[in-house]
């Protein structure tokens, strides 16, 4: 017995057909027959249109249109057209059963049979309500912001091709550069930048930047179409589709012609006051030196006076006496000046600050009198630093003979020392790092923000014209500062004063500096002598040492061997200290970096303003003075 299900009956391509169009949900898909009445229905028209088959088979399709479209004979005019053209195609209102409507995609097809006779029309509607509000919210936004672009009056903002050719014009570009819309749209951008500009190829530039980088951004000279010039400020952004293919640029520029008037007028007025103020130093200096220098002169001119005579030996003596002394005070005012100048000749070594004080607080008790409290407050394991011992105790002698000066009715003055751990910019250029501080106090009249914020100026001093030269707090500023350390005033009117001196603990103490034999050295210097003793001195320090006797040879052993520290001559042949320092940070950023030279460190920042960026060493160095120049190299 044969169980096998009886075979499915193969179906017509007609039956496929019908059960496609049936099955179909996202279009209405239906037959009209020659007058216009619907004939066939599937699921696509029955969600958009909200009626079943029999609700509808029938009737005329004219239904579905807009009472203001039925009453212009909408309906019966796309069955002609279609007639006509062989296709209608169509957006528009369209209605529900429920009376809602809905944007619709029409297309109707007239149907013929194998003689050509009309048998009725195949239409096909899709419902775009979403896609149309989608376009109508964007040209919104569109006209929105095409409005907004051309009622910016006070900035320049246009559309470039990708070959820098101008594709539209708001206000502020009219307002701006003064030409019309048709006069420009078209033309390349480069013709608002200056002749000297385009021929040094600055606009296609601009746009390689923008395009490599997504922006670009710069100040300059730009020409107008009359050919005035103006200041501006410009920036190009590159504009990508979806893709990242470069479509244009968007340009913006701004006119910035009066803020530079204002600032070169602010520039100009700041350089006036600095003159002033310089001119008005230089006057008190003049008037300082030139009290002391007559001095010393009348001292001299007299002493040779009174040897001309000749009129004894004891006379003689005590001229001579008088002639050495002035001498002594000259080569002292020199110093001042040198101090403040930072070119005095050091000699630093590693000292404890405590034991300085301590065996200079005998002097320094003698230069306060009795109606001031004199303390010494230091603590016990302060740590070592390089310094200068006499120039130190110069130092504060200076400090407290001022803060006795401020206290002529007496007071309470303190001299205390402390161990100090810096953050970054913590106080004024120091490196972070362990530093020792001293600090000079005192009870007197204080000083206003105004003193305090010139106490360190050179030759600035608040006592009578002829009273001294007024180097002193910039005498004990620039000597610090020589030292690589920083002083700081703590100061108001009726509540005293603290000035801080800060100086760098000498390496190996609390995190310091000093290195282990890992660290490579390169030493860049073309006096044979000066390489090998330089060489000595790194290796007394335990570090390894590689050398270079020009630029040249330094960039070779720079890009084959880890460097960790650069230090290099100023002065060379070829590719100089500074350009090989430079070069170095740019590339080699991770390498510390120290300068050395015969030449007084202001003398080489007037012809390199960069010179400050690194760290530096005077010639002939010690090496005090390298452990100083490691602890703030960067």
């Amino acid at each position: 017995m044969n169980n096998r299900p009886a075979a499915r009956k193969p179906l017509t391509e007609e039956q496929r057909f019908q059960y496609l169009i049936s099955g179909i949900s996202d279009y209405a898909i239906y037959m009209l027959d020659t007058e216009g009445h619907v004939s066939s229905w599937n699921a696509g028209a029955q969600r958009f249109k909200g009626y079943l088959a029999p609700e509808i088979l029938g009737e005329h399709f004219s239904r579905f249109y807009t009472p203001e479209d039925r009453a212009t004979n909408l309906p019966e005019r796309a069955l002609a057209a279609a007639l006509a053209e062989g296709k209608y195609e169509a957006e528009g209102w369209r209605m529900r059963q429920d009376g809602t409507r809905f944007w619709a995609s029409v297309v109707i097809d007239p149907i013929y049979d194998e003689h050509g006779t009309l048998l009725g029309y195949a239409k096909i509607t899709r419902d775009i309500t979403d896609k149309r509000q989608a376009e109508q919210a964007l040209r919104a936004s569109e006209e929105r912001f095409r409005l907004l672009v051309q009622g910016v009056t006070d900035y320049a903002i246009y559309m470039l091709s990708p070959e820098g050719e101008v594709s539209n014009w708001n206000v502020g570009a009219e307002r701006i550069k003064g030409y019309q819309a048709d006069e420009i749209v078209g033309q390349h951008f480069s013709r608002f930048y200056a002749e000297e500009d385009r021929l040094d190829g600055k606009p296609q530039r601009a746009l390689a930047i923008a395009s490599r980088e997504g922006r670009y951004e710069a100040e300059g000279w730009r020409v107008r179409k009359d050919g005035t010039r103006f200041w501006a400020h410009v920036v190009i952004d590159a504009i990508r589709d979806d893709m990242g293919e470069l479509i244009g640029f968007a340009k913006i520029t701004r006119d910035l012609t009066e803020k530079k008037k204002a600032d070169a007028a602010l520039a100009e007025a700041n350089a006036a006051l600095f003159q002033a103020q310089k001119m008005e130093s230089i006057g008190q200096l003049t008037g300082g030196i030139a009290h002391d220098f007559n001095n010393l002169l009348s001292v001299l001119a007299s002493g040779l006076e009174v040897l001309s005579l000749g009129r004894g030996v004891s006379a003689d003596a005590k001229t001579f006496d008088s002639m050495r002394r002035a001498v002594e005070r000259g080569a002292t005012l020199t110093q001042q000046l040198l101090a403040f100048a930072r070119q005095q000749p050091l000699q630093p070594e590693t000292r404890s600050v405590n034991r300085l004080i301590s065996g200079f607080e005998s002097v320094l008790r003698r230069a306060v009198n009795a109606s001031i409290a004199f303390t010494v407050k230091l603590e016990p394991q302060v740590r070592t630093t390089v310094i200068d011992s006499a120039r130190f105790e110069s130092a504060i002698l200076n400090l407290v003979v001022n803060a006795r000066d401020a206290m002529p009715d007496g007071g309470d003055l303190q001299i205390e020392t402390a161990n100090v751990d810096l953050a970054e910019r913590e106080v004024g250029g120091l490196a972070p790092g362990p530093y020792v501080r001293v600090t000079v106090t005192d009870t007197g009249t204080g000083m206003s923000p105004e003193t305090a914020a010139r106490a360190f100026e050179p030759f600035y001093t608040t006592k009578e014209v002829g009273k001294g030269t007024g180097l002193g707090l910039s005498q004990v500023y620039g000597f610090i500062k020589q030292s690589g350390g920083e002083v700081v005033i703590g100061s108001s009117p009726g509540e005293g004063t603290a000035i801080s001196i800060f100086l760098p603990a000498a390496p190996g103490q609390d995190g310091g500096t000093h290195q282990d034999t890992t660290e490579l050295v390169l030493i860049v210097e073309d006096e044979p002598d000066l390489m090998d003793v330089a060489s000595a001195l790194y290796i007394s320090m335990g570090y390894e040492v590689v050398t270079a006797s020009n630029a040249s040879e330094a960039l070779s052993l720079l890009a084959s061997r880890k460097v960790d520290i650069l230090f290099t001559d100023v002065i060379m042949p070829g590719m100089n200290g500074i350009e090989l320092a430079t070069y170095a940070s740019e590339h080699y950023p991770e390498v510390k970096i120290i300068l050395a030279s015969g030449y007084p460190l202001p003398a080489l920042i007037l012809e390199n303003a960069n010179l400050d960026d690194f760290a530096f060493v005077g010639k002939p160095y010690r090496l005090s003075d390298l452990a100083r120049a490691l602890r703030t190299a960067a």
